[in-house]
């Protein structure tokens, strides 16, 4: 049995290519509605009850986001089509399926419906949220890694391949030592309160070091900085060099 499909976006051709794509190289869905507003949307959900809904972020009067927030339990899943990738935290926090940027190549529209037919069809579905929960859950008491909630799932990281976390607005960046990067929709306060306090530091309001693992060196040459193993150079806070002293007097 196909799954039912919504389309929403302000540009016709927009709509119109993504129909196509999906009627060529998606076999599971069929197209069930395609609207140009939040509005009109909300009337095929009501009337239709779509299983996924493939929904543009900027649009005239009232954007995607704010057609999601008007359905506390929605029972549907999200697909965001977006020209623009200025959208993705927000998208990745509002627990979408997945982000598609146009133009959609197919095979990012492949992977996209294979993850709303594994939701879809699972007997108890469970929210990014709650899923994370659950991996915390089974990391409790095993305060030598941490999980961090991506786009496609979760990824279990050790502390010793952590060097440090930066904060990003609401958000944190976490550097490894493989060279790679990972946004977390956790902010740094999270971190901080989780984090193995044996092994990191936080030595600023923005910054959370490895100090046990990847603290090269501590400079004063240009102000108080803590030197990484991946050169990065970590700045220091006035009131925090008392105790950070203290801790790498300890090694």
């Amino acid at each position: 049995m196909k799954l039912k499909a919504l389309i929403v976006d302000d540009e016709f051709n927009a709509r119109n290519n993504l129909k196509i794509l999906i009627d060529e190289f998606c076999p599971e869905l069929q197209i069930i509605g395609l609207v140009e507003s939040a509005e009109e949307a909300r009337i095929v959900i009501e009337k239709e009850k779509p299983d996924v809904v493939f929904l543009d972020i900027a649009m005239p009067k009232e954007d995607g986001f704010s057609l999601l927030k008007s359905y506390e339990n929605r029972d549907f899943s999200v697909v965001f089509t977006t020209a623009y990738n200025e959208y993705a935290l927000k998208a990745f926090k509002e627990n979408a399926i997945d982000y598609l940027e146009k133009p959609i190549s197919i095979d990012d529209l492949q992977k996209a419906v294979q993850k709303v037919m594994k939701v879809q069809g699972s007997e108890e579905q469970r929210t990014p949220a709650e899923l994370s929960d659950l991996v915390d859950e089974a990391m409790e008491g095993k305060n030598d890694r941490i999980s961090i909630p991506t786009r496609d799932g979760y990824i279990i990281i050790r502390n010793t391949d952590i060097i440090h976390l930066e904060a990003s607005d609401n958000y944190t960046m976490i550097y490894l030592i493989d060279g790679s990067r990972h946004l977390s929709s956790k902010n740094i306060k999270v971190y901080e309160e989780n984090l193995n306090q044996e092994v990191f530091f936080r030595t600023h309001k923005s910054h959370i070091i490895n100090v046990e693992h990847h603290l090269k060196e501590f400079s004063r040459s240009e102000g108080n900085m803590a030197v990484l193993t991946n050169g990065i150079n970590v700045p220091i806070a006035r009131r925090k060099m008392s105790n950070f002293l203290s801790r790498i007097n300890t090694f």
